[in-house]
């Protein structure tokens, strides 16, 4: 079971850019810059969401979950699906999750909320000599 802490919310960001885009202020190609490294996340380690995209409209939003941290070594900065997440976190100490949402047609994206999970302690490995 997940527990995760220091959570935060982009919901009000979230709310302001789709008014700014509909307003005319920011550009559909600004609002809509998903990276193929992004879209690629969002086709082998994306959970779909019951959300349609705010902006096209043509099909559901894709969730990514993205890790970071000093203990998580080679795999920080990478995408993980829900399953793994529960697993990094029973094993490392801590580590922060920001997770987007992702629209693989017209390439919407926005960070949704941040949140850091772990164990919380400091998981020590044996060596040879212990």
């Amino acid at each position: 079971m997940l527990s995760p802490r220091q959570v935060v919310d982009y919901a009000l960001q979230r709310r302001a850019l789709l008014a700014d885009v509909a307003a005319g202020r920011t550009t559909l190609a600004a609002a809509c810059d998903a990276g193929a490294y992004l879209q690629r996340a969002a086709r082998f380690h994306g959970e779909p969401m019951d959300r349609t995209c705010p902006v096209c409209r043509k099909e559901k939003l894709t969730q990514v979950s993205w890790v970071f941290g000093e203990g998580l070594r080679q795999i920080s900065g990478s995408a993980r699906r829900p399953e793994e997440l529960e697993q990094l976190a029973a094993h490392h100490a801590e580590f922060s999750v920001h997770v987007v949402e992702v629209c693989r047609t017209c390439g919407w994206n926005h960070l949704l909320r941040s949140f850091v999970l772990g164990a919380g302690r400091t998981t020590r490995r044996r060596t040879a000599g212990e």
